[in-house]
């Protein structure tokens, strides 16, 4: 069972010493289920390992003497794999995402607003909603920065909730949003489901974007200012 390293694109399992590539003298050996074998010669754990058909596993090579664990190889890697995959869930859960509106934003800039916003959940970020009110007119009408963060809200509803009511603190309204659980969230829009077919790259539809509901397209030209007829106070 003389194995030759991992590859070094392996992750944390790359550079991990196994079987005959181990080269202390005495190494100790722990067993299936975590059983304690005691400080024995390498070639006596080589054939415990030989005769349990695993592997000889280096797993603390620093320690005096080193560590050895008596396992499957593919196993182990399995194990590791699965446990840098929870780590990397838990940071995830830990990063939190900015997105940062205004009372004036235009309804597609909104709905790619939106489109990040769901992603980050999906991804298990939670995502904090900032709008920032600019000049005494938009600070004069709250009302219209609370109507584009409860629109907001009401489209990422299926994705994360919301751990407090919006608070407009200074010249901004505030809001985090964490991520469902993963059996009550739905699915990212933004990925296929899996087992379906790509789509024919030369169909007319292969480039059609999915849509993101967003508020109605502005009237007034073009023009989207809900301030412009409201006075000062």
């Amino acid at each position: 069972m003389n194995r030759p390293f991992p590859p070094r694109n392996s992750s944390s399992t790359a550079f991990l010493r196994v079987n005959g590539k181990i080269r202390a003298r005495e190494v100790r050996v722990i067993g299936e289920g975590g059983k304690q074998l005691g400080v024995v010669p390498l070639n006596e754990a080589l054939t415990m390992a030989r005769q349990q058909g695993v592997d000889l596993v280096e797993i603390s090579p620093n320690a005096e003497p080193p560590v050895c664990r008596l396992i499957e190889f593919g196993k182990f890697r399995y194990e590791q794999a699965k446990k840098e995959k929870e780590s990397k869930k838990h940071q995830h859960a830990s990063t939190v995402k900015e997105i940062q509106l205004s009372p004036l934003i235009d309804p597609h800039d909104l709905g790619i607003k939106i489109a990040h916003a769901i992603e980050f959940l999906c991804e298990d970020m939670k995502v904090k909603i900032a709008l920032r009110f600019r000049g005494h007119r938009e600070l004069a009408h709250p009302e219209i920065g609370f109507s584009v963060i409860r629109n907001f809200l009401e489209k990422i509803a299926p994705y994360g909730q919301r751990d407090f009511e919006p608070k407009l603190i200074g010249k901004s309204i505030n809001a985090m949003i964490t991520p469902l659980p993963r059996n009550k969230r739905a699915k990212n829009p933004n990925k296929p489901e899996h087992g379906h077919a790509p789509q024919n790259s030369h169909s007319p539809d292969s480039h059609a974007h999915k849509k993101v509901p967003v508020a109605s397209e502005p009237k007034n030209n073009g023009l989207n200012n809900p301030f412009t007829n409201l006075e000062v106070k």
